[in-house]
Order: C-alpha cells, then structure tokens, then sequence
C-alpha cells in the first residue's frame, strides 16, 4: 500500500512548469482504471507522458482549426492524427514497450467507459473506434521508431496517403457500413459491436 501511495505521488511531482501538481492531479482523477495502473506500473516517465498526451490533443486542434486534416476529431482524420502523433512522441520519449502499454490500457479504459455509458470527444466508444485507434497507435510506434523529422508534418503525410485507419462516412459525415450503406443511427446505440468499418485515412467519399 505504502508502495503504491509513493508510485501516485511520483506522478504528481511536476518535471515542468508548464504543468502545475494540482494540474497532474486532476489528470490523474480522470483517468480510467488501466490507464491509472499504468501509471503507478511507470513512475518515473508518467508525467511525461501527461504532458506528450495533452501536447497531442493540441496539435490535433490546431490542426482541425486550420483545416490541415478533415474532421472534427471523432473517427476521422483528426483523430487519427491525435494518435498517431501521441503514439509517435511517446516512443522517441519514453519507449516503444511503455507507450503501446499505455495504448492498450487507454483503449481497455474506453470499453469500461462504454459499459458505463461514459462518453468519450462526445460520441460512447465502441469496437470499431478502439479498432482504429490500436491501428493508428501502432503506425505512431513505427513512425517513433524510424523518423525524428518533423511529427506534425510526417503523420499529416502518412494520413493523407492512406496509411493511417478512420471510420468510413458519407460527404454528410453519416456513417456506412462495409457495403457503403448508410447506418441507421438508432441501430448504434448501446451496442459495443456495430456495422460501423474502418477505412484507409484516405479515404474520400463518391459524393464529396
């Protein structure tokens, strides 16, 4: 016990003064359960990562606000992007092996949060969404791997050639399923498991 309260508060000790310990603290208060595991499993590089994911979620704004990539960050090529840039400056940071563990854990976190109804950018996660972002996830450990250019414009580039996975829609933004059918939204509701598909990142519609 003792042991697990030294591994928390470790978390808390800034390394920045971009980010306050009363600001880590909240972080870390809403954070799912595996996500929190992992912290207490790596003491020592977590406040990193808070710093890299909440870097990542930046970029990805700035990049839908001046409309570098299409979407709004909810299945599409913006949240690819959030990803993979995370997954990307995880790796040259602290290590390929911790930030796919911290990968999975966020993604066993979204289904817990399915399962209490808890939404996550606005929409309830589902398997297809978790799907993508796994995907996404391991392009961003590779290109972590094997660049140490400029992320921001390498990961737009591996987007836009199709490398990176997003949920197909319509020129409307409705989903469709693997045959191009529109999907009924009431049939998504509740269910982990739905008709939703993931397409190359990219991927245009035939009526844009």
């Amino acid at each position: 016990m003792v042991f697990r309260f030294l591994m928390i508060t470790l978390f808390f000790v800034p390394i920045s003064t971009a980010y306050s310990q009363e600001n880590s603290c909240k972080h870390f208060k809403k954070l799912s359960c595996p996500e929190k595991w992992w912290v207490i499993g790596h003491p020592f590089v977590a406040q990193k990562a808070l710093i890299i994911s909440l870097e990542a979620r930046e970029k990805a704004d700035s990049i839908q606000q001046n409309k570098l990539l299409k979407g709004k960050g909810d299945g599409d090529q913006v949240d690819a992007f959030r990803h993979v840039y995370w997954m990307a400056k995880l790796t040259q940071v602290v290590g390929e092996k911790k930030s796919r563990k911290l990968g999975v854990a966020h993604e066993k976190g979204n289904q817990k949060d399915f399962e209490k109804g808890n939404k996550e950018d606005g929409s309830l996660p589902d398997q297809v969404s978790s799907e993508m972002d796994l995907w996404n996830n391991e392009l961003g450990l590779k290109i972590g791997n094997e660049t140490r250019g400029d992320l921001v414009e390498i990961v737009i580039g591996e987007i836009k050639k199709g490398r990176a996975k997003i949920v197909k829609t319509d020129a409307a933004g409705y989903f469709l399923d693997s045959q191009g059918n529109k999907i009924d939204s009431e049939s998504l509701k509740g269910k982990w498991k739905n008709e939703k598909c993931l397409v190359g990142s990219d991927w245009v519609s035939p009526l844009n």
